[in-house]
């Protein structure tokens, strides 16, 4: 994945399509690594999402 700044919905929205693409059949063995590595790293990017949004959520309760 290219080092750009995406969006949470954008990361979604992209594994999404892979995953539809995948189930139809249509990656072939060219591209299946490329197109896996690829849902794997966003994947990753939207954990890392959530959990930073998780704890921001938590110190705003924790002050109120």
């Amino acid at each position: 994945m290219a080092k750009q700044e995406i969006s949470y919905a954008g990361a979604m929205a992209r594994i999404e399509e892979i995953l539809a693409r995948f189930n139809e059949g249509e990656l072939d063995v060219d591209t299946l690594a490329a197109e896996v590595k690829q849902a794997t790293e966003l994947i990753k990017f939207c954990r890392a999402r959530l959990l930073k949004a998780e704890q921001e959520v938590s110190e705003i309760l924790k002050d109120q």
